[in-house]
């Protein structure tokens, strides 16, 4: 033993002298700074100094609150290692030990190393350890035997980790540390991220408790911990100033912030894009995965839980709350209410991770709301793969979609490829035309549904896959099913939400979709383009069997063709053109039912046909809204939502 100790101490001093480095960066600069600073002569041996009971009251008392708070982590904490042979230091900033549980059979042993109530672990004084050099540095360490400045701690192995108050200063040291453990310094980690857990919670606990009476933000990047166990935690007064946080949500804002300066007194809306008369929307009301908000300039997304003072009463949201729309999703409707319905379900599926489903013709806009979804969730920053199964090969849709390991059939490129599947890991993964995907190739995507794997082609082992399935469609997926040419168990498995978008004939936002449209091509190509009332009346009429595809090549055309911005009828292609001429004349004859027929029942059939869309029966009739309105009247018609 005293080899060891005249082996280390020699190693100390090369070290000290700038002859060595130690093998830790961090080890190093504290015996250097061990010599040059705090004047320790690396040749001496230590006894522990355990201050007096007068002066360690003094700082006990200074941190009474806290030390009643934190003695319940210690408690806990000891639990989880009791029979390890550890013993746990809780100390102030200072760096003497104000409180501490160890094994009474061991007393005297801890007591002799300052293992105890009352030592002091500062740098200055104790050299080269866990506690003191915590406190120097800032970061949760482990320092193992002969990591030790002063010879006669070499036996011991510690680890440390600080604990920051609401203000996001030290306020006290955390240790774990055992009188002999086994050489490797690595059979410590596990304590390491025992303490640093621990700390966490200490540090969580004590911001709930000094601010009771003020909103406490709990936030977290995964859905399920928003709530018992958030990663990030802050505290705001009543004007929605930063009052408070716990270390983890000190570094996210600093980072997010560009270290600009203090968060203390800084607006939330200023960080998060939430104003603070909106934090009534993230208390329990809503399900966790409906209550998401971004950092402002990241667009990070993350979980929330809003914990509002005692003295608010959460009101109960209010419809236009409740029907918020994530902006993405907004932009999807003009107030088409069948559409808005639609989209207002979806909004409430966002980050869940059950499949889903939309069905619409051709044109209608499926692969825009999967981007939308998308763009919705928590998944935002991740990728989007959108996979059109009816344009792969069946001989490559296997290796496309599952990738390849290198040469495992022929011609595959001696790199192997990772796979669509895996590239959306993380992500959002968009089958479009999912009915005309083989059944061999659906008997694989099954397993990727069920067991969140994925086997590349000519390897053995499956590799693990977070997905977001959604999977598109303008067949009837039931009817190919009864004809065996889609698996019955992968369509239950995708459609655990099955989303319709109605064609652009049924829709009553049209004009709304024109003006936006033509906004975005104004915008790209810097000219402001009008319509002149022919070329719109032209539009109105068109039935568009190609829906939003055709209509967005249809201006893209007239934009093209026009004169200085101004689209006349002219410029509208000629099939709309001539569709627009042949259906106005018929139309208006569907406004008049056929010999025999009641005209109420008539009408009645087209509104349920058309979900009650005023706008869209209009358009079909060939007639304004007006008149379709004056015959509701006229013939005592009541919509569903008004029957008593």
């Amino acid at each position: 033993m005293e080899n060891a100790k005249s082996a280390h101490i020699n190693e100390l001093v090369r070290v000290a002298e700038g002859v060595a480095s130690y093998r830790d960066t961090i080890i190093t600069e504290s015996w250097r700074r061990c010599v040059a600073d705090h004047k320790l002569d690396p040749t001496v041996w230590r006894e522990a100094y355990i201050l007096p009971q007068e002066r360690l009251s003094q700082h006990r008392d200074a941190m009474d609150e806290f030390l009643r708070m934190a003695r319940f982590g210690l408690e806990s904490l000891y639990r989880q290692v009791a029979g390890m042979g550890y013993a746990l230091l809780l100390t102030d900033s200072k760096g003497i030990t104000v409180d501490f549980i160890g094994d009474r059979a061991s007393d005297s042993d801890l007591r002799r190393t300052g293992l105890y109530l009352g030592a002091d672990w500062n740098e200055g004084r104790a050299g080269t350890c866990a506690v003191g050099t915590c406190i120097a540095t800032g970061e949760a360490l482990t320092v193992h035997q002969t990591d030790h400045f002063d010879a006669t701690h070499i036996p011991l192995t510690c680890t440390a980790a600080p604990v920051f108050d609401s203000g996001g200063k030290l306020a006290a040291v955390l240790d774990i540390s055992a009188l002999r453990s086994p050489e490797p310094k690595i059979s410590q980690y596990l304590a390491l991220q025992l303490v640093k857990a621990y700390v966490h919670k200490i540090e969580n606990a004590n911001l709930y408790n000094n601010f009771r009476q003020e909103w406490v933000i709990k936030l977290s990047g995964s859905l399920e911990f928003a709530e018992v166990d958030p990663d990030f935690v802050i505290a705001l007064d009543s004007a929605g100033r930063i009052i408070g946080f716990n270390h983890r949500a000190g570094q996210l804002l600093a980072s997010e912030d560009g270290n600009r300066g203090p968060l203390l007194g800084r607006s939330f809306s200023e960080l998060f894009d939430c104003h603070v008369d909106d934090l009534v929307r993230f208390v329990r009301s809503l399900p966790t995965d409906q209550r998401t908000l971004r950092l402002r300039r990241s667009g990070k997304p993350l979980f929330a839980q809003a914990m509002p003072p005692p003295a608010i009463t959460v009101p109960r949201p209010r419809g236009g709350e409740e029907e918020r729309l994530p902006k993405p999703l907004q932009a999807i409707s003009g107030g088409d209410p069948a559409l808005r319905g639609m989209l207002m379900r979806a909004a409430k599926l966002v980050n869940t991770r059950m499949s889903l489903l939309i069905h619409g013709e051709t044109g209608t806009g499926k692969e825009h709301l999967a981007k939308a979804l998308h763009r919705s969730s928590v998944r935002a920053g991740k990728p989007f793969i959108a996979v059109n199964c009816a344009a792969l090969p069946e001989a490559l849709i296997e290796s496309e979609l599952f990738g390849y390991e290198p040469g495992s059939f022929t011609g595959a490129t001696s790199r192997g490829k990772k796979g669509l599947i895996l590239e959306a890991d993380g992500g959002t993964l968009f089958l479009d035309e999912i009915g005309d995907m083989p059944l061999s190739s659906q008997t694989r995507l099954l397993r990727v549904l069920a067991e969140r794997e994925v086997t590349p082609i000519g390897r053995t082992r499956a590799v693990s896959v977070d997905v977001r399935v959604i999977a598109a469609t303008h067949r009837d997926l039931i009817e190919l099913v009864k004809a065996g040419r889609f698996r019955d168990d992968l369509y239950f498995r995708l459609n655990g939400a099955v989303f319709t978008l109605p064609p652009l004939r049924q829709r009553g936002d049209l004009d709304w979709l024109i003006d936006r449209l033509l906004a975005e091509r104004a915008e790209r190509d810097g000219i402001g383009y009008t319509l002149a009332t022919p070329a719109m009346a032209a539009l109105r009429a068109h039935r568009w069997p190609g829906n939003v595809r055709e209509l967005v090549n249809a201006l893209d055309y007239a934009c093209a063709v026009c004169t200085e911005g101004g689209i006349e009828l002219a410029d509208i292609p000629e099939p709309v053109q001539r569709n627009a001429e042949f259906n106005a004349r018929p139309m208006a004859a569907t406004a008049v039912p056929a010999d025999g027929e009641d005209p109420a029942s008539h009408l009645h059939e087209i509104l349920r046909r058309l979900h009650w869309n005023v706008s869209a029966v209009a358009r079909e009739m060939g007639v304004d809204r007006s008149t379709v309105h004056r015959q509701i009247h006229r013939f005592g018609i009541v919509p569903p939502h008004r029957a008593d």
